[in-house]
């Protein structure tokens, strides 16, 4: 009997040799400090659980997010379970030898820092929010070795070694967003919550997406039906970069507002907030031609086929321009609860305006003149911002626009996304301004980020952002005043969709730039090292594979 027993135990020793894989802390965005310990390693295997909080629902979300990870990484199908929030189930809890225990700890600093604790016993994840367990949470997934279902063995006889370890981690910025214009070219909810899960992925909090342009408005505001029924549609779409030659199909689409509702609550499900773009006063064809009198000339308006600025833009001398701006906005706070709304206020030429009886009167009555830089109908365009942000304001939300914004004198409350290099940011953060930095030539994830040998003229916009000159932009340098720093914060990549109609063209843009947006998001500058990051971006290569997602591979091939 005992020689039977002895042989079973022999068996079952070799069977988890044969499964065991070994995990790796080298993960992106790399964590702010690893500790190796003494102890031997935990062994992650089927027999063990995750226990999270009782009557928190966001932590047995977290515990049944953690569980789904596992078991798509590895085949190990884990169980979640609650246990008594109180110092006895704690401590009764980490007693056991086979779990993952998720904890809610006010000592841990930062509402998005978190503690993960490898030991022989077991794996503590902590933080003061559920948002910092998240970021615990996607560290451990990301540890874990991806392997290979098709092996002839079986998911509970695959075990992983997990190195004892403290990691002790929090982000530098609070802002780390992502952009996704569905204007240009429109996405189906399920492929933006696919890019919803590539950002959480990356641990980043916020969702900026663009969803009225001239070239389609994509929102439901049942107050003005004809934004859906008649500006989301145009009539044909040009090929390559504005060549002259059209498709001569008809092309549109926009979510319904219940259907913007699921997307807002799958990303707060992953910790991340969505902001919403209406592009103000320019960019506003989609809306001029369901609503033709809000234009200076009366129209008649199309939605465009082709790319660029155009000179048609809302009224600011029109007060039913203003009732309809509160109008789409009073419904887009219903489906958005974020704070922060984007208004745009980009690309707006002002050359209607000048030869408006109404924009000119407007100005008369304003007193406004221009300052010798900007002209009086910069001013306009101020005022004009300073009026949709009272009314924002006034309803508990903040406004976030373009750098373009600093043309018109606006309030220092307004928050600043500086695009046009990092100039604009300096200067509205030294204003006061808070500030988002999002430079094209850093952060424009619709620029080719191969070779400029292998461009195509007409494919994508004629831009280069490495992934090297991705990872090296620092959003807040040393040699920005302190005072000043404190306004930044943090950064974020665009996607505009001229040249981008596929999902996995679209994924293949954001990837694999989105790791070195994260660590420009979440690691300290003196922790960052682009061929270290190389490294650990290799083994996310091996994430986006499971997944299915395109990337770029041109930084990972042998050089010749």
């Amino acid at each position: 009997m005992k020689r039977t027993y002895s042989l079973i135990i022999c068996l079952m020793l070799a069977v988890m040799a044969w499964g065991s894989n070994k995990a790796s802390y080298d993960v992106v965005p790399l964590p702010r400090s690893i500790q190796a310990t003494a102890e031997k390693p935990f062994v992650l295997s089927s027999q063990c659980f995750i226990a999270f909080p009782e009557n928190n629902s966001l932590m047995e979300r977290n515990a049944r997010f953690l569980s789904a990870y596992i078991t798509k990484a590895t085949g190990i199908a884990l169980s979640t379970q609650p246990y008594a929030d109180n110092v006895k189930g704690r401590k009764a809890v980490m007693r056991k030898t086979n779990a993952v225990v998720l904890t809610i700890n006010p000592k841990v600093e930062g509402k998005e820092a978190y503690r993960l604790t490898v030991s022989a016993k077991g794996i503590a994840i902590e933080g003061s929010t559920p948002n910092g367990v998240f970021y615990g949470i996607q560290t451990m997934r990301k540890s874990l070795p991806v392997l290979n279902h098709a092996q002839e063995r079986t998911p509970e006889a695959t075990v992983i070694e997990m190195p004892a370890a403290i990691i002790s981690d929090c982000p530098r910025f609070g802002y780390r967003g992502m952009h996704l214009d569905i204007s240009r070219h429109f996405f189906p909810v399920d492929v933006v919550k696919e890019y919803i899960d590539i950002m959480a992925l990356h641990n980043m909090n916020t969702f900026h997406w663009h969803i009225s342009d001239d070239q389609g408005w994509r929102i439901e505001i049942k107050k003005y039906p004809r934004l859906a029924q008649l500006g989301s549609q145009r009539s044909q779409t040009v090929i390559g970069r504005n060549m002259g030659i059209y498709d001569n199909t008809p092309y549109g689409g926009y979510y319904t507002q219940e259907q913007a509702r699921e997307v807002v609550a799958y990303a707060q499900e992953r910790y991340i907030t969505v902001i919403p773009e209406i592009d103000m006063p320019g960019h506003m064809l989609g809306a001029l031609k369901a609503y033709p009198e809000l234009g200076c000339t009366g129209g008649p308006y199309e939605v465009e086929g082709t790319w660029g600025v155009f000179d048609d833009i809302l009224c600011a001398g029109n007060d039913k321009t203003f009732e309809f701006v509160e109008g789409v906005l009073d419904e887009i706070m219903q489906i958005f609860p974020s704070e922060i709304i984007h208004i745009g206020g980009d690309e707006a030429p002002r050359t209607r305006w000048k030869a408006c009886p109404k924009c000119q009167q407007r100005i008369r009555e304003l007193s406004l003149k221009g300052d010798g830089q900007y002209p009086a109908e910069a001013k306009l365009q101020g005022y004009f911002t300073s009026r949709v942000e009272k009314y924002l304001n006034d309803r508990g939300r903040r406004i976030l626009g373009w750098d373009e914004l600093l043309e018109g004198d606006v309030n220092p409350s307004a928050m600043i996304m500086s695009w046009r290099g990092v100039e604009g940011g300096l200067q509205a953060s030294a204003q006061g301004h808070d500030v988002v930095m999002a430079p094209t030539s850093h952060c424009y994830f619709d620029y080719y980020q191969e070779d400029p040998e292998n461009w195509c003229s007409t494919t994508l916009f004629k831009g280069f952002v490495s992934l090297e000159k991705a990872y090296s932009l620092d959003p807040a340098p040393e040699s920005l005043p302190e005072e000043a720093q404190k306004h930044i914060l943090g950064a974020q990549a665009n996607i505009w969709t001229e040249y981008i109609p596929y999902k996995s063209l679209l994924q293949y843009q954001m990837l694999p730039r989105a790791g070195a947006l994260s660590e420009v998001q979440w690691v300290m500058p003196a922790q960052k090292d682009y061929q270290q990051f190389l490294q650990r971006e290799r083994r996310m290569l091996d994430i986006y594979r499971l997944y299915g997602y395109t990337f770029c591979p041109a930084e990972f091939k042998e050089k010749k």
